[in-house]
């Protein structure tokens, strides 16, 4: 057992209010770290203590491991809970984290390390037998790269080693492009993310995203929370998610919840983390990545399973078992998770930050809002565009639709567009109604 009684919450937003209310619920004091922009937050607000780290970019802030360390030595808190974004997946901020004497509440630097690079990731899936998507490994010229490409078959993707959340992938349809497009997607990949390796991986074109939640303690326990759809995406950006995946084999559901289990626990996995696989039209499913982190979706998991997973995160933190087992995991219902983001649907999706002038949220059974605003706040430019989390839970999935279509249509938003009105659109197309939904479906349909 490790003693906790104080976390520092290295986030903003939506994230870090759940994060400071499981510590509330577990009798754990809370800090809260902002920016300049932040200052006034309704998360710093509620905190314990809180302590100013910087400016407003992020790079000043909530991207400094040093001020954020130095605020856990000035507040005495023993435990840094990342969220999501920012610092949860950076190996060496969690190696500063145990260096000064605190606890990490998320997995060890090793792993996230070593399921942080894409290509190592895919190594070490194979080895423990969960089938990943044909590919190569890392390619560093063209003509080892058409070799690759010859053997994968196209079209296929160029995907940064160092990537994660969708970004630093390229498309290729054939060979002449893969000869534009290698270059300057290693360029690109050394700029956002300090390493310039990439790999190719067939482009599954009609394939679905399903993930599973998977959680471990240092106990030998590793177990599976089922899994979430998200296939609704817009350039590999989530916006719709939903739990269970609707029409999954439960064959496949087997299979494929086994199979993140099983990864979790060969890697030595502790806490909360996601194992996202592609879905084949045929009903073959490949890993894609690990995230070593809490997901933005995972709201859609609790409300299924009642498995409350920031709070499984703490125990686990602290050293202690996971509260519980598979079998006493069953999913009950549906739920359905929508992004409400500040941003023009009509303008491409781009983000704009203003004040929120008027910010009513939707109510009545099943409906659960995660936010981190009320009106008054502001959306700021320096951060993502998320201001809350539109998340229902029905007996069945026709309910939860129905329940996220009412919630929609209460929710008010003044101040800054939102996508809200597009949502109750598509969730009453014919598609997404039957679940028969894949990856480019979203662009697909929007373009109609």
């Amino acid at each position: 057992m490790t003693a906790v009684s104080r976390v520092l919450i290295a986030n903003r937003g939506e994230i870090a209010l759940r994060v400071l209310r499981a510590c509330r619920e577990a009798g754990l004091g809370t800090v809260a770290v902002h920016s300049k922009a932040d200052a006034g937050a309704r998360w710093v607000r509620l905190a314990d203590s809180s302590v100013h780290i910087g400016g407003s970019p992020a790079a000043k802030s909530y991207l400094d491991a040093d001020a954020v360390l130095a605020a856990a030595r000035a507040t005495g808190a023993d435990a840094v809970h990342p969220g999501y974004g920012f610092l949860s997946e950076n190996a060496e901020f969690a190696r500063r984290v145990a260096a000064a004497g605190l606890v990490f509440v998320g997995p060890p630097p090793e792993v996230i390390e070593r399921m942080g690079d894409k290509a190592a990731a895919r190594r070490t899936a194979e080895q423990a037998g969960v089938a990943v998507v044909p590919g190569s490994g890392p390619v560093t010229d063209l003509d080892q790269a058409r070799r690759a490409a010859d053997r994968i078959g196209f079209p296929l993707l160029v995907k940064a080693a160092a990537g994660g959340g969708g970004r630093g992938i390229r498309p290729v349809e054939d060979s002449d492009q893969l000869a534009r497009v290698l270059p300057t997607a290693q360029a690109e990949a050394q700029a956002a993310f300090g390493d310039g390796t990439v790999y190719l991986e067939r482009a599954l074109t009609r394939a679905r995203h399903v993930e599973v939640q998977v959680l471990a303690d240092g106990h030998g326990n590793a177990v599976h929370v089922f899994e979430r759809d998200c296939s609704v995406q817009r350039r590999r950006q989530k916006l719709l998610e939903e739990a269970p995946a609707p029409h999954l084999d439960p064959r496949v559901r087997e299979e494929m919840c086994a199979a993140a289990a099983r990864l979790a626990a060969h890697v030595g996995y502790r806490g909360a983390g996601t194992v996202e696989f592609l879905l084949d039209e045929d009903g073959s499913f490949y890993f894609m990545e690990m995230n070593t982190r809490i997901q933005v979706e995972h709201p859609v998991t609790e409300c299924v399973t009642g498995v409350d997973l920031v709070a499984e995160q703490l125990r686990v933190a602290r050293g202690e078992p996971l509260s519980v087992r598979q079998d006493d995991i069953r999913p009950a219902g549906a739920a359905v998770e929508v992004r409400i983001n500040a941003e023009d649907p009509e303008g491409g999706f781009v983000p704009v930050p203003g004040d929120l002038a008027r910010f009513d949220l939707p109510g009545g059974p099943g409906v659960r809002v995660d936010t981190g605003f009320v009106a008054g706040d502001r959306i700021s430019p320096f951060y993502d565009s998320l201001i809350a989390k539109l998340v229902c839970w029905g007996a069945d999935r026709e309910q939860a639709l129905a329940r996220a279509d009412q919630a929609l249509a209460e929710l008010r938003v003044e101040g800054v567009p939102t996508a809200a009105a597009l949502y109750r659109r598509m969730l009453a197309s014919p598609e997404v109604r039957k679940g028969a939904v894949h990856t480019r479906w979203l662009e697909e349909w929007l373009a109609t």
